[in-house]
């Protein structure tokens, strides 16, 4: 299908997705930077293997992809026109979006725990990039929250319908990248140690 085609709607939908894919490829290269830099540092001296890789990182990865299957229920009952039910799974997938967010300050605290810290004479190089990387996908996933929130607004305003779900759908999009994003950085950190 030519991309001039189509309603002005459908063209519209279109670049919207496109725009979003666009934002996707940023992040990606975003942390593709990131990660390559934490490669190219394990050569360092300094470089410490001994930091126990924190539970609550775990955890938060359960949460997160239970969030990811909440969101997509929660389209797929808008698309059938249960409401209720699509706000029961839209809230849910808020409340493990808080949790998931809950469970990264705990992996924090449990690095420090164990006497390394992100800055100052107590940090090292390995605990300083598994805070930058962890907390810029937090970031990013303080951004789908609020994404999230938009949505829930959007559906008790009755904006959602079976057809008419771009909004959902680009607030799926995010979501569920950002947490197949935390899914690679989950399996980056701890295998490359």
């Amino acid at each position: 299908m030519d991309l001039t085609e189509g309603t002005a709607i459908e063209k519209q939908k279109r670049a919207k997705k496109t725009m979003m894919l666009f934002a996707m490829v940023s992040m990606v290269m975003t942390f593709a930077g990131l990660t390559s830099a934490y490669v190219v540092s394990k050569g360092r001296g300094d470089w410490l293997v001994d930091v126990q890789f924190p539970l609550a990182f775990i955890y938060s990865t359960v949460v997160v992809f239970g969030s990811s299957i909440t969101f997509y229920l929660a389209k797929k009952a808008v698309d059938s026109n249960r409401k209720t039910q699509a706000s029961v799974l839209l809230w849910s997938t808020l409340v493990l979006g808080i949790v998931f967010v809950l469970l990264q300050f705990k992996g924090f605290s449990e690095i420090i725990d164990q006497g390394y810290y992100f800055t100052g004479p107590a940090s090292n190089i390995v605990s300083t990039f598994m805070f930058v990387i962890v907390a810029t996908h937090l970031v990013h996933l303080i951004g789908g929250l609020i994404v999230l929130i938009v949505v829930l607004i959007n559906h008790t305003r009755n904006k959602y319908s079976n057809g008419q779900t771009l909004g959902m759908e680009l607030g799926a999009m995010y979501w569920h990248f950002v947490d197949f994003l935390w899914l690679y950085l989950f399996l980056f950190l701890y295998f490359m140690k």
